[in-house]
């Protein structure tokens, strides 16, 4: 019996999201070909043979740009459900949405005079 009996679904819904991916993995397991030959073991590139190292080294400009378009991208999306709102909201979310956007806009400005925005 549990403690709090309005919990009772949400336990029965954590059992199956456990058990689901048991499942699927036992399942793959018990119908996937087993085969394991020295062809079957070597990496795929478009049906060509392996090249070099499977280590290289990028730029970490790459790294930079993805991270800023990211961090941008992710902040972005809080702006949709203050605009869905926006009417309810009043004058005080318009006041702090100009300071969440004057915060994006310095970071983008600090971004890009650090070069983080040059692909080359």
């Amino acid at each position: 019996m549990l403690i709090l009996p309005g919990y009772d679904s949400l336990l029965i819904f954590f059992v199956i999201l456990c058990l689901i991916p048991i499942a699927a993995f036992s399942v793959s397991g018990l119908l996937a070909p087993s085969s394991q030959s020295a062809e079957k073991r070597t990496t795929y590139e478009s049906g060509i043979e392996p090249m070099g190292e499977a280590w290289v080294q990028f730029n970490i400009r790459y790294y930079m740009f993805a991270l800023v378009f990211v961090v941008f991208d992710v902040e972005t999306i809080f702006l949709y459900p203050w605009a869905v709102a926006f009417n309810q909201l009043g004058v005080w979310a318009f006041v702090e949405i100009c300071v969440f956007l004057f915060v994006l806009v310095i970071g983008l400005v600090y971004a890009w005079r650090k070069g983080a925005l040059e692909w080359f």
